[in-house]
């Protein structure tokens, strides 16, 4: 009796330990190479691409849009008469052309290379002059157009100059950038040692043409013409002797 419940108190005392020892041998096995993989996936994974640039139609689109639409309503017919409303129909129209034939070209160029300073220069330039244009007909409708125009117009023209004032900052951060890849070229530059000069070598002149030995000529051998003698009609030849 005192033996069985021994074993049972035994029994009670260990099964703890027991569902412990087991629910730590199932986890550890197993999950340790899972986390370790885990880990090294983690490890692998290319970092985060950093964000494209914003195009610079993005950036004036809104803006753009926007004067559009007030152009679009503008009824220059109700406008008082004179040389202001003159004026401001002429501009009108420099603003519809700019809008419509010259901007986009600007902008498509821009938005190919939108890191590029040569590229986005022409269209802040443009934006700019757009601007001046607009700010003169809002001036003129203050005069002589009615009150919900003029109130289109100083909206179109906030929007705009947000638009120019966004793609300024563009410009300045590209031109500080680029700066700074000079400077840090010319740090590097400067820290390599000179490069070793290679003396000249003055190429070898051609060997002189050897010269032809000149033969010695032969003396001639000259031959006698017979002698006639007078008297008897008959010729004496004499034999030819070397000189």
């Amino acid at each position: 009796m005192h033996i069985a419940h021994a074993a049972f108190l035994v029994t009670i005392s260990c099964s703890p330990c027991f569902v412990l020892a087991e629910s730590a041998a199932a986890q550890s096995p197993e999950t340790k190479p899972a986390a370790a993989g885990q880990a090294q996936a983690a490890a692998a994974a290319p970092p985060a691409a950093a964000p494209a640039p914003a195009a610079p139609s993005g950036m004036l689109q809104p803006s753009i849009d926007s004067l559009q639409a007030t152009v679009g309503e503008l009824k220059l017919d109700k406008w008082k008469g004179g040389s202001v409303r003159a004026e401001a129909t002429a501009n009108v129209t420099s603003i519809q052309r700019d809008l419509e034939a010259t901007l986009p070209g600007l902008l498509k160029d821009a938005d190919a290379a939108p890191n590029s300073l040569s590229s986005l220069l022409p269209v802040y330039r443009n934006v700019d002059a757009l601007y001046d244009v607009v700010l003169r007909v809002y001036e003129a409708a203050r005069v002589s157009g009615p009150a919900d125009q003029v109130a289109l117009l100083q909206q179109s023209m906030s929007s705009l100059e947000g638009g120019r004032r966004t793609l300024n900052d563009r410009l300045l951060s590209l031109a500080t950038a680029q700066e700074k890849q000079v400077v840090q070229l010319q740090t590097s530059l400067q820290a390599k040692p000179p490069a070793p000069v290679c003396p000249v070598v003055e190429p070898t002149p051609p060997p002189a043409p050897a010269k032809k030995p000149v033969r010695k000529k032969k003396p001639a051998t000259t031959t006698q013409q017979p002698a006639k003698t007078p008297a008897t009609g008959t010729t004496t030849t004499k034999p030819n002797t070397p000189q």
